[in-house]
């Protein structure tokens, strides 16, 4: 090869023009992956940052019959069945538990653990076994697992096994809700104001409209829910927008699911609420303290604690637990907002799983087929 200046002129134009290439491909390449990046976190943020409450309560009428139609009331085992007409009214804005094989107000027994298994099969054809590990040992020996537990910690419904366990949790495990939750405890406390304040549902009735009065030894224990085992109540939804609106931000709050609830809680002073059990171990109910006058505690698992206004209180309510206020007429009623939380170990494959065999109407669904 001669050397010449025009020979070295074409080499230098040659390899200008090959890194002018490199880079057109390597600006390409870049551009590539910086858009799959993007369609990455769009598909990350519309999976975990939309609320799955988003639009279920005002999506026409079909929808609103639905709430009525499907609602199971927490407290259906205290009341009688009533006559099908009567059952298909709301009253102060809830509807009586329209099934006889109610998931809450029956035993476990192998009926219910038959449709929890069809349920989770159902669950795996559809997607996947991966990440179903305990949730299939739970469904599996669910009756076992109810039947062995011991006295101070025992779930009526559903225990997953190889959950940490405690009766209260630190604000620190669910700590964006818990933040949230108490940055709104202004606009929360002036909603509750405003429905607790209305004239009475109806002659005859002390309650405004919306609230209910639950069963207690002594004192008044009422609740006004927004959502009550997974299904929104409209006419309450809508005298709550703010709340409703923070409940849509929540990130970990059981939406869609029996286990998940929201509501207004009052207890009047001398009131007392009896040991009991929450349904499951999978959620955290979380207490954000409104109004709380002296002598009311919490009493979880054995281990007692004080609600604090502007604060939240997070527990375990598959443990015993009890509730008072033991407070004079001039204190005034303790007043919380309840949420139910997923409980932090929890894996998100594992709460896919729960809130499609747990959907409400679903374990009914089952025994009609």
């Amino acid at each position: 090869m001669e050397w010449s200046l025009e020979n070295v002129r074409e080499m230098v134009a040659g390899g200008m023009q090959s890194i002018r290439e490199c880079e057109i491909c390597a600006f390409a390449i870049a551009m590539c992956v910086l858009l799959l990046f993007m369609w990455y976190c769009y598909r990350v943020g519309r999976e975990h940052g939309s609320s799955p409450l988003r639009g279920r309560y005002l999506s026409g009428p079909s929808r609103i019959g639905g709430v009525v139609g499907g609602f199971m009331s927490s407290d259906c085992r205290n009341r009688g069945k009533g006559k099908q007409g009567s059952m298909l009214e709301e009253q102060n804005g809830f509807a009586f538990c329209q099934s006889s094989d109610c998931f809450r107000c029956t035993s476990a027994g192998e009926s219910l653990n038959q449709k929890l298994y069809h349920s989770l099969q159902d669950y795996a054809k559809r997607y996947t076994w991966s990440g179903m590990g305990r949730v299939h040992k739970g469904v599996r020996d669910q009756g076992r697992y109810l039947n062995s537990r011991p006295t101070i910690q025992r779930p009526e419904v559903f225990f997953l096994p190889d959950l940490p366990s405690a009766p209260f949790f630190s604000r620190e495990v669910q700590r964006h809700d818990v933040e949230l939750l108490e940055q709104s405890f202004p606009a929360l406390m002036a909603e509750f104001e405003s429905i607790y304040h209305q004239p009475p549902a109806r002659s005859g009735s002390s309650l405004p409209p919306g609230w209910k009065s639950n069963n207690t030894p002594r004192g008044q224990w009422w609740t006004y829910y927004l959502v009550n085992q997974g299904t929104p109540l409209v006419l309450n939804v809508r005298r709550c927008p703010r709340a409703w609106r923070v409940l849509g931000q929540l990130r970990t709050f059981i939406a869609n699911n029996v286990f998940g609830n929201a509501c207004f809680s009052v207890l009047t002073p001398g009131a007392l609420i009896t040991e009991h059990y929450g349904p499951t171990n999978v959620r955290l109910r979380c207490h954000l303290g409104l109004r709380v006058p002296p002598s009311c505690e919490l009493v979880v698992g054995g281990e007692p604690q004080c609600w604090s206004e502007g604060s939240c209180l997070l527990f375990d309510d598959s443990f015993l637990h009890r509730a008072f206020h033991e407070g004079g007429a001039e204190d005034g009623p303790r007043v919380v907002f309840m949420v139910d939380l997923w409980h932090p170990n929890v894996a998100a494959a594992e709460r896919q799983a729960l809130d499609y065999i747990f959907t409400p109407g679903r374990l009914e669904d089952k025994e009609g087929k």
